[in-house]
């Protein structure tokens, strides 16, 4: 398995001369942090063992905390799927997948933010008017939505994806109806008006739309079951990069290479670039400074967390008992014992003097 920090610092020069006119501030960020990512010239912490006849003592390097960091966030990314699983109802769940077509991706990739803050506004509304006007949902939907914007052979192909359950809330009567049957609403449908309304907000932000644009659109919806499957898939990525590092299986001569699963056939293949050109492949999916990637909407909105719990009780239904996620915790290489932080954020320059000078005899022997 190879690192992306180590492919980082392998290719970071040459990577610069031939991208350094393409890469926004946040990419440039992003890559000198994930270079770093626990790494001799990160900050460190002091852990020392529990255990009372050991107490060894080590100095520990940061992980970067890089929301699109491969390497971290593991834990936020769990505490999500729990999250969400919490507030399952009782309901057959949907997968939708709003995809935007080729010859929009380029005028996305330059307004990114715009853009994709439209992709959103644009899958709210078309999914609340389809419930609305639906004679079985006749109601307010709940749902919640995620950008993803990678293929998964890491080109750039912005498409959002939709967990909601075939259930709504009356606006009148306040009950909860369910809608029966294995389909939600026609895809063809949803196309539609998904690609009428978004077009008409790209012109109303006097964005140019090519003229080669499609009239029609992909939008894709099928039965999840109850959705539990569809929240783990969302959420893998949620918090970490667009590619793990295990699938990193190769770096040499200049090459790289990582394997990736077809999504029609479900087979593994693998793809070879330049080194060079496999950090730009994952550097065009760092989103823009603060931008949120996954929003909740309706009865699912963190606003409404009372309406859900009252929906759940009223239904009657049981949720499988949550155990309380604990972050991983640091083991003691020497007995195996647990470590405990006893000071964090030391600053590289401090570590090396208190090795040099033996500042902290009284805890142990320091490594």
């Amino acid at each position: 398995m190879m690192t992306l920090a180590t492919i980082i610092k392998e290719f970071e020069t040459s990577f610069l001369e031939h991208y350094a006119h393409l890469l926004l501030p946040s990419h440039k960020k992003a890559l000198a942090v994930m270079k770093d990512c626990r790494s001799a010239v990160s900050p460190k912490m002091l852990a020392q063992c529990s255990d009372e006849d050991c107490q060894l003592c080590r100095f520990i390097p940061h992980s970067c905390g890089q929301r699109h960091c491969p390497h971290c966030q593991s834990y936020e990314g769990q505490r999500w799927i729990d999250h969400q699983l919490e507030k399952q109802l009782p309901a057959e769940y949907f997968l939708l997948t709003f995809t935007l077509p080729y010859q929009l991706r380029q005028l996305a990739w330059f307004h990114q933010r715009l853009v994709f803050s439209l992709l959103f506004a644009c899958v709210q509304r078309v999914l609340q008017t389809f419930t609305q006007n639906d004679q079985q949902l006749g109601g307010t939907a709940g749902f919640t939505a995620v950008l993803h914007t990678h293929s998964r052979r890491l080109e750039f192909h912005p498409h959002i994806h939709v967990v909601i359950p075939g259930g709504s809330i009356h606006q009148k009567n306040r009950l909860w109806r369910v809608k029966t049957g294995k389909y939600l609403f026609k895809q063809q449908s949803l196309a539609k008006v998904f690609r009428a309304i978004l077009l008409k907000e790209l012109v109303a932000n006097q964005l140019e739309v090519p003229k080669d644009c499609p009239k029609k659109w992909v939008v894709d919806c099928k039965s999840v079951g109850n959705g539990s499957k569809a929240i783990i898939y969302l959420g893998r990525y949620l918090y970490k990069g667009v590619i793990r590092e295990e699938d990193i299986i190769a770096c040499e001569d200049g090459m790289v290479t990582f394997r990736y699963t077809e999504s029609k056939t479900r087979t593994v293949k693998t793809r070879t670039v330049p080194g060079e050109e496999f950090l730009w492949l994952f550097l065009q999916h760092i989103l823009p400074k603060g931008f949120r990637r996954v929003r909740s909407y309706g009865f699912l909105h963190p606003c409404s967390k009372r309406a859900v719990l009252l929906l759940q009780l009223i239904c009657r239904f049981k949720l499988r008992p949550m155990q309380k996620r604990e972050r991983p915790g640091i083991v003691c290489p020497r007995c195996g014992a647990k470590m405990r932080i006893i000071r964090t954020l030391i600053p590289v320059a401090e570590v090396k003097q208190l090795v040099a000078q033996s500042l902290r005899p009284s805890v142990g022997q320091v490594m």
